[in-house]
Order: structure tokens, then C-alpha cells, then sequence
């Protein structure tokens, strides 16, 4: 059985960095400070990590639960007006490589991504890419990358998995791929890497990165 798992902002969905503007905007309203949008700075790199991040090193005084609350719903709304201006298009080839992932007996599917559950959520459903058939987790299951990896894969079911491939944009999913000793396939040029895609339309030479 191989694992595949896939980040979603960057990865399945073209990034226009709207997200990370909209992001410091509902923090910014919130808290009234400053943000750093430098995510490389941060610890944890996930919604929650970085806003709790963002809280200790303000040294602000304020309720943790009632705080997030409030972010995620801002950003929500932020995302979601910016979605109906202009959509959200998928990485080219996505949606037919997602489907013929899910046909193979020898093959589960999953997402891992730093953002809150109802943003990914958001984010898939406006692109149209089909959740069924995929596991999700987001980090409003936990803070940190690598754990939201590994809940990824233990929803996965209980396999021995002959390869675990991570598709990420980002210098934190590299990172987290090589902590938990995922084969890393990069999307797009953000980073430097020497496996790496542009788009999923070669389905046979995104296959052989793979290892299947």
C-alpha cells in the first residue's frame, strides 16, 4: 500500500497569497497589532500555531479560545468574499491525478494541511475538487505540521505502507517531510528541491516521483 498526501493551498489549488493577506487582516482586526506575514519566522506554521505565536510574543493579555474563534471567523469571511470575486482554480491536472489515485486498490489518498478545517474546506469546494474518497486533517486537529501528518495518515487505516510521498509548496512541508521521512515531491518553485512538479497533468511522470 502507498500513502499519498497532499497540502492544499499551493498544492491542489493555484496561490495567489490571498490567503496570507487575508490572514494578517483578521488578526490584525482582532488583536489591533502588527503582524509579521513572514511565516518562516514562526515555530509552527498552521493557523492556530501562528496566531498563538503572534499572542505570546505581543504578550497579550486575552482569551485564547474566544481569540481564535473570532480569527477563524473572520478569516472566513475574508476568504469567502474573496472567493466569490474571483474564484479558485485547481493546480492543472488535479482533479483527473486525485481520481485516478482514489481508483487504485494500492493507493490512500489524504490532505494535510495547516489551515482551519472550514477554510480547507472552503477552499476545495470552490475549486470543485471532490473531498470523497480522502481523508482530511487540518489544524484544528492539532498546531503542529507533523502531527497533522500523522493524524492524516493513522486516518488512513491501519496499512503498511510501502512509500509515504507528502506534495507540498513550502519550505515547512520539506521540513516536516524530511522529520517524519516522507518522500517530499515539491509543486511549483517557491523552494528549492530536486523533486519537483509544475502541474499534475503527467500522471506517469508524477507516478515515478512517487516511487509507484
Amino acid at each position: 500500500m502507498h500513502l499519498v498526501m497532499f497540502d492544499i493551498h499551493g498544492t491542489l489549488v493555484e496561490s495567489f497569497d490571498f490567503d496570507d493577506e487575508c490572514f494578517v487582516k483578521a488578526i490584525e482586526d482582532v488583536l489591533d497589532i502588527k503582524v509579521d506575514s513572514d511565516w518562516s519566522k514562526y515555530t509552527n506554521v498552521s493557523d492556530p500555531g501562528i496566531l498563538d505565536e503572534i499572542i505570546e510574543v505581543n504578550n497579550v493579555a486575552v482569551d485564547r479560545d474566544l481569540v481564535h474563534s473570532s480569527v477563524k471567523r473572520k478569516l472566513r469571511d475574508y476568504i469567502a468574499d474573496y472567493l466569490d470575486q474571483y474564484g479558485l482554480k485547481q493546480i492543472e491536472g488535479t482533479a483527473e491525478f486525485l481520481s485516478y489515485l482514489k481508483g487504485r486498490p494500492d493507493v490512500k489518498v489524504c490532505l494535510a494541511t495547516g489551515g482551519w478545517q472550514e477554510i480547507a474546506h472552503l477552499k476545495l469546494d470552490t475549486a470543485g475538487i471532490d473531498r470523497s474518497g480522502m481523508v482530511l486533517a487540518t489544524s484544528s486537529d492539532h498546531y503542529k505540521r507533523i502531527e497533522i501528518m500523522k493524524i492524516a495518515e493513522k486516518r488512513a487505516g491501519n496499512h503498511h505502507f510501502v512509500t509515504k510521498t507528502y506534495f507540498g509548496d513550502r519550505a515547512w512541508d520539506k521540513k516536516a517531510s524530511k522529520t517524519l521521512g516522507y518522500n517530499f515531491v515539491l509543486v511549483g518553485s517557491r523552494i528549492q528541491h530536486d523533486k519537483r512538479i509544475d502541474n499534475y497533468t503527467d500522471i506517469k511522470e508524477v507516478l515515478a516521483l512517487v516511487g509507484i
